[in-house]
């Protein structure tokens, strides 16, 4: 099996983990170092899907300001 959730820049994963861990606070979930297999499948989505959120949000501010 093959690992999906390969970096594109490797070299981020340090500050991914980080970033997941903050916005994971700020939705409220508590995650634990380690394995957090038995959070819900609602909980990682928030917890996901406001890390995309906020990653576009800083790209499209990137863009207009070049």
């Amino acid at each position: 099996m093959t690992n999906s959730n390969r970096k594109v820049v490797p070299e981020a994963r340090e500050s991914l983990e980080k970033f997941k861990y903050e916005v994971a606070n700020e939705v409220g979930v508590n995650l634990k170092n380690g394995y957090n297999g038995n959070i819900s499948a609602r909980d990682a989505g928030k917890i996901g899907g406001n890390m995309v959120r906020k990653l576009i949000e800083k790209a499209e501010n990137e863009m207009i300001n070049k």
